[in-house]
C-alpha cells in the first residue's frame, strides 16, 4: 500500500510545480531578452566595423582616383600613393584591433572573425604588393613606361583592384554577419516564444489543478472540521466527522472524533450521576415525610392505647366479684380483657418503635465488623425461612470502624433476610469482608431469583416492593439506603437477569463522616427486619 501523502508534502509539491513552472516562464523571457540584447551589440559592432571598412574603401578609392598633372613629377605620385597606403593601412589597423578587441573577445561575430581575419591579411598583402609595385615602378624619377600616370601602371592597378575587392568582401562579410545574427535572434526569438508560450498553457493548467486539489485538500476538510465543531457547540455528539484526506487534517478529525466520544461520555455519566443523585433526593425527601408522618401517627394513636389498655385492666379489676356469680363465663370474659391488654401493649409497642424511627440514630463508636456480620447470621440461622439454606462467611480478620453499631447490624440483618427470602430450599448466601485502609466493603451474593433492570432502576424506593412471598412494606432497603447514606458509605444493587442471583455491596468509610444534610436527622431503622425484608423481584 502506497505511504500517504502529508499535507505538507502536498503543499512542497503544488509548491514546487509553481516554482517550475515561473522558472520555465522566466527562463523563456530571459532567452528572448538575452538573444535580443546580444543581437543588438553585434550589430551595434557590426556597425562601428562597417563604418571602418566604409572609410577603408574610401581611403582605396581615393588612392585608385589620383589624377596628377601634366608637370607633376613621378617622386611625387609615388609620394603621394605611397602615403594613401599608409593611411589606408592605418585605418586597416583600426579594424584589426577594434574586431579583435570588441568584436571576437565578446563573442559579437557569428563565426568568431574567422573570415573577417582572413580578409585583413590578404588586404595587408594587397597594400604590400601596392606599395611594391610603386617602388618597382620609379627608376631614377622617371618612369618605366613613359608619361603614362603611376596609379595607371599594370602592377599598381592589379593591386588597387585586389584592394577594392578585398574590401568589398570584407563589408559583404559584415553584412552577412549582421543577417546571421538576426537569423540567430530570430530563431532564439521563436524558441523563447515558443518555451513562453508552453510555460503559460503548463501554468495555467497547474493553477486551474492546485486550485481543484486545494479545494480537496483544504478547503473541504476545513468546512467538515468547523461543520463538527458546529454540532457539538449545539450539543450533538452522535455524528462524528467523516474526513478521508489521508493527511494531518484526517488525524485531526480522528482526534476529534475522540474527544467528541469522550466528552459524550462524560456528558453521559453526569447525566446518570444527576438522575442517580436526584432520584437519592427524592428518596430521602420521601423518606422524611414518611418519618414526620409515622412520627404524628405514633403519637396519636400512643394515647388511645395507653386507655384502652388502663380501661381493660380497671375493667377486669371491677368484674371478678361479678364473674364469680356466673363461673361459666368469667374465664372467657378473663382471657378476652386479657387478650385486650395485650394487643394494645403490643401496638403501644409498635408506635413507640415507629417514634424511635423517627429520632436520630444511636452514636457512632468503633465496632468490629466481623463480629457484627458473625452476630448477624447466627441470629438469621434460626429464622424459619433460613430452613435449607447455606450461609457462608469468613471473617477476614479485624476490621473497625466508627459507626452506630445498631444501625449497621440492622442493614446486615435486612440483606441477610431479603436474601433468604428470595432463595428457594438449598440456596447459598455469600458474605465477604474487606478493606483497603480508607473504606470497608461488605459484599452480599445469593443464588436466588434476580432482579430486572427496571427493578434495579427502583430497588430503592420507599414502598417499591416484589417479594415473592407477598409480606412486607417495600420500606426495607429504602431504610438500609438512607442508614448507609447517613454513614458516609454507599449500598449498590447488581444483578445478572432474573433466576441468575443479585449481589448488594456496601462500602463504609472506617472513620467517621459528617451526616448528609440531605436526611435531616430523620432516619428509620428498620426495628421489624421480616415485615421490611421485601424488596425482592419475583
Amino acid at each position: 500500500m502506497p505511504r500517504p501523502w502529508q499535507l505538507r508534502h502536498k503543499l512542497i509539491f503544488g509548491l514546487a510545480l509553481v516554482v517550475a513552472s515561473v522558472a520555465l516562464l522566466l527562463g523563456g523571457a530571459l532567452l528572448g531578452l538575452s538573444s535580443y540584447f546580444q543581437t543588438m551589440d553585434t550589430i551595434q559592432r557590426k556597425h562601428a566595423e562597417m563604418q571602418i571598412v566604409v572609410r577603408l574603401r574610401d581611403q582605396i578609392h581615393k588612392t585608385g582616383e589620383f589624377r596628377p598633372q601634366d608637370h607633376t613629377s613621378p617622386d611625387f605620385q609615388t609620394d603621394v600613393i605611397l602615403e594613401e597606403s599608409r593611411k589606408g593601412r592605418v585605418v586597416l589597423a583600426e579594424y584589426e584591433s577594434t574586431l579583435k578587441n570588441k568584436t571576437i573577445r565578446r563573442n559579437l561575430d557569428p563565426d568568431g572573425g574567422r573570415d573577417e581575419t582572413a580578409l585583413i591579411a590578404k588586404l595587408q598583402e594587397a597594400f604590400q604588393a601596392l606599395e611594391e609595385a610603386v617602388r618597382a615602378e620609379k627608376v631614377g624619377g622617371l618612369s618605366l613606361k613613359g608619361n603614362i600616370p603611376l596609379v595607371h601602371q599594370d602592377a599598381v592597378q592589379k593591386a588597387l583592384v585586389d584592394l577594392n575587392r578585398f574590401s568589398t568582401d570584407l563589408f559583404l562579410y559584415l553584412v552577412a554577419d549582421v543577417r546571421s545574427s538576426l537569423d540567430s535572434s530570430r530563431a532564439n526569438h521563436r524558441r523563447s516564444l515558443y518555451i513562453t508560450g508552453g510555460a503559460t498553457a503548463l501554468a495555467l493548467l497547474l493553477v486551474c489543478t492546485l486550485l481543484y486539489y486545494f479545494r480537496v485538500w483544504v478547503f473541504t476538510p476545513i468546512k467538515l472540521l468547523q461543520a463538527g465543531v458546529r454540532r457539538v457547540h449545539r450539543g450533538e455528539f452522535d455524528q462524528p466527522i467523516q474526513l478521508e484526506s489521508q493527511d494531518e487534517l484526517q488525524e485531526l478529525a480522528h482526534e476529534f472524533n475522540a474527544m467528541t466520544t469522550r466528552l459524550r461520555d462524560i456528558y453521559k455519566d453526569l447525566a446518570r450521576q444527576v438522575n442517580e443523585r436526584t432520584r437519592q433526593l427524592v428518596r430521602s425527601e420521601r423518606m422524611v415525610s414518611v418519618g414526620f408522618l409515622a412520627a404524628g401517627v405514633a403519637h396519636e394513636i400512643n394515647n388511645p392505647l395507653a386507655s384502652i389498655a388502663f380501661c381493660s385492666e380497671a375493667l377486669e379489676r371491677r368484674l371478678q366479684d361479678v364473674l364469680t356469680k356466673v363461673p361459666g363465663e368469667a374465664e372467657v370474659i378473663a382471657k378476652y380483657l386479657r387478650m385486650i391488654q395485650q394487643e394494645a401493649f403490643r401496638c403501644k409497642t409498635i408506635t413507640q418503635k415507629l417514634l424511635d424511627f423517627s429520632r436520630s440514630g444511636g452514636r457512632r463508636e468503633p465496632t468490629e465488623l466481623s463480629g457484627l456480620i458473625e452476630d448477624v447470621l447466627q441470629v438469621a440461622q434460626h429464622l424459619p425461612n433460613a430452613r435449607g439454606k447455606q450461609l457462608i462467611f469468613q471473617p477476614p480478620g479485624e476490621i473497625t470502624a466508627l459507626v452506630s453499631g445498631p444501625d449497621v447490624k440492622s442493614v446486615v440483618l435486612n440483606m441477610v433476610v431479603n436474601a433468604l427470602d428470595s432463595m428457594d430450599d438449598t440456596g447459598t448466601l455469600t458474605t465477604t469482608l474487606s478493606s483497603d485502609g480508607e473504606t470497608a466493603q461488605m459484599t452480599f451474593t445469593d443464588t436466588g431469583c434476580g432482579m430486572t433492570p427496571d427493578v434495579l432502576d427502583n430497588i430503592f424506593e420507599p414502598f417499591y416492593t416484589r417479594n415473592r412471598t407477598g409480606n412486607g412494606t417495600g420500606l426495607g432497603l429504602s431504610i438500609s439506603h438512607q442508614t448507609i447514606d447517613q454513614h458516609g458509605g454507599t449500598i449498590q444493587a447488581q444483578s445478572a437477569g432474573p433466576g441468575r442471583g443479585s449481589t448488594f455491596v456496601i462500602r463504609l468509610p472506617l472513620r467517621a463522616v459528617e451526616t448528609r444534610p440531605d436526611v435531616r436527622d430523620n432516619r428509620h431503622e428498620p426495628a421489624d427486619v421480616v415485615p421490611f425484608a421485601v424488596n425482592r423481584a419475583a
